[in-house]
């Protein structure tokens, strides 16, 4: 089959799913590069997604996307998955090899990592302690990545403390817990703060963080793009700490996705990002 003979599928596997964003962003990189193809909000309940993913193959897609509730469970689904999913305990993407077997993958931490380094291009995950709050997924694939580019010390704080101790204790060292009432205290002399939690998005309770600690220096993230400012990141610009929001995240994981399903590594355009903009 040439490549003109070939229809591109692909998806997002939720539920719900109709709020996902990926099914534009992959729908501009088809267009862009010249694919006939789809990417389809596809969704499936908990209890159909065995079933799902084991159809891609005779459907003729190439993969999907994994999100909420899907992530976790599909780990017991597919037949492989790689090195840094297995660390986090959690799957975005599904590849549907030659063979027809899934392998799983989790591509969040490359893109929050790419989402730093198009921000701050020097960007070093060894300059000094790093700050996180939260203890779920997203802390888990942002932490490992963190650990992977050499991080040497990483403080966790979670609402919920078991949380942050039971992540610690997984990961070892450089990966630290702390309790949350330290949260505060424990920006003194950090390199980075990021904010993994849902507080501070919309229709969720806001942040709860003085800054007075943190040093003007010191670089700040938060996952969350909608809204794209977060008041975390309006306090901490307004001291004139560096600031980066979570929407590069969502646009760069979803780069080695396409790449592993159609061969093209798909680039972040202006085009894109006010794409996408619009409608957050």
């Amino acid at each position: 089959m040439t490549q003109s003979d070939r229809f591109y599928l692909a998806g997002v596997m939720g539920w719900p799913v109709m709020h996902s964003r990926s099914p534009k962003l992959h729908g501009y990189w088809l267009q862009r590069y010249g694919l006939a193809g789809a990417y389809l909000p596809l969704a499936i309940r908990a209890e159909g997604l065995a079933q799902a993913l084991r159809a891609l193959p005779a459907l003729g897609f190439s993969g999907c996307n994994l999100t909420i509730p899907h992530k976790e469970a599909a780990l017991a689904i597919v037949d492989t998955v790689n090195a840094e999913a297995r660390r986090i305990g959690a799957i975005n993407c599904v590849v549907v090899a030659a063979d027809g077997r899934l392998e799983g993958r989790n591509n969040d931490g490359y893109g929050y990592i790419q989402s730093i380094l198009e921000t701050e291009p020097h960007w070093r995950a060894d300059r000094g302690p790093i700050v996180v709050l939260g203890a779920g997924g997203g802390a888990r694939a942002i932490i490992s990545s963190l650990c992977d580019r050499g991080a040497r010390e990483i403080l966790v704080a979670n609402r919920t403390a078991e949380r942050a101790q039971a992540l610690a204790a997984e990961f070892g060292l450089p990966l630290r817990a702390i309790d949350w009432p330290d949260r505060h205290r424990a920006l003194a002399g950090a390199a980075m703060l990021v904010n993994t939690t849902s507080q501070g998005m919309v229709g969720q309770p806001e942040l709860d963080l003085d800054l007075r600690a943190l040093p003007a220096s010191a670089l700040v993230s938060d996952i969350v793009y909608i809204p794209r400012q977060t008041r975390l990141l309006a306090a901490a610009a307004a001291r004139g700490n560096r600031t980066v929001n979570g929407l590069g995240m969502l646009l760069h994981q979803a780069r080695p996705a396409f790449q592993a399903w159609f061969g093209i590594l798909p680039d972040v355009t202006p085009d894109l990002r006010a794409l996408i903009d619009a409608t957050l």
